[in-house]
């Protein structure tokens, strides 16, 4: 059985990963690594038709967090200063998540 947090996301985050607050809601931020991409395109193939969208997008190693991320937290990319909400977690089943996010306002 592949070890995917030691052989794959763990050098992943070593190679791409920034530095990232992580602010779960109602409790205390933490830093972690994350792989940010502020345009990643999402296609939705409901109802059989397909819908693209862009939208901000930060790749995370689930070891790294001491609790799940959920939806309404937030985090700091701290080399553009930018703020975003967490929109929807998305677990790949490997040990990884994309963090699908908005801007905060």
């Amino acid at each position: 059985m592949i070890d995917w947090d030691a052989y794959v996301l763990g050098p992943l985050q070593g190679v791409f990963g920034e530095a990232v607050t992580y602010m779960p809601y109602g409790q205390t931020s933490f830093q972690v690594s994350g792989i940010f991409d502020e345009a990643y395109r999402d296609v939705d193939l409901a109802g059989g038709m397909g819908i693209t969208s862009e939208m901000p997008v930060l790749g995370v190693q689930m070891s790294q967090f001491p609790s799940q991320p959920m939806q309404g937290d937030s985090l700091t990319i701290l080399r553009t200063a930018e703020t975003f909400v967490v929109k929807e977690v998305r677990l790949d089943g490997h040990g990884g998540a994309k963090l699908m996010l908005n801007l905060s306002t």
